[in-house]
């Protein structure tokens, strides 16, 4: 197995670690939290760790707090296709292939969920075949590109020629705020 392509896509919107740590600081959520969940949000946002800003799926840092699973679900709805098909493009692009030239599609997450699954939101926006495997992979936690590529490389020793691989997460649609630690 090997890569022909490689594409990434973020949202637009980008908040500076201080931005993200005093819309929290306002928020009613930090007022509730015990003194470690407090401590350890601190040291998360304003710690020397590397990271310097996050590009988040909200127009405004407020919205982040609203995390009613309704608001959580819609988030993602409108967010991860968006980005898993922009990142798609980007990777077809770079490998001079087009959408018709798949073969399967596989798409990680664990931020969402979504109801036919991501890859028919991904797969209709990017035109593909009819029948092309769609696989979504999902609820596999911060490591689920292992398995993903695993499984398209099975897929490559098999008959399937070309496979997309995406892993998308939607950080702003899992976030919670809660004393656990």
């Amino acid at each position: 197995m090997f890569f022909t392509g490689l594409g990434t896509a973020v949202p637009a919107k980008r908040y500076t670690q201080r931005e993200c740590w005093e819309a929290l600081r306002r928020s009613p959520h930090y007022a509730k939290l015990a003194a470690p969940g407090r401590a350890l949000l601190d040291r998360v946002l304003l710690g020397e760790h590397g990271v310097r800003t996050r590009h988040l799926a909200l127009d405004d840092l407020r919205e982040g707090l609203e995390i009613d699973p309704d608001v959580l679900y819609q988030r993602f709805l409108l967010h991860a296709p968006e980005l898993a098909t922009r990142a798609a493009r980007n990777a077809l692009q770079q490998a001079g292939l087009r959408p018709q030239d798949l073969d399967a599609i596989l798409i990680s997450t664990c931020t969402g969920y979504l109801c036919p699954g991501l890859t028919s939101y991904v797969g209709e926006r990017l035109g593909l075949r009819p029948d092309v495997l769609a696989l979504d992979l999902v609820g596999q936690g911060c490591g689920a590109a292992l398995p993903n590529l695993r499984t398209a490389e099975a897929l490559l020793r098999g008959s399937w020629e070309h496979v997309l691989s995406i892993c998308v997460e939607v950080g702003s649609a899992g976030l919670y705020v809660d004393n656990e630690v």
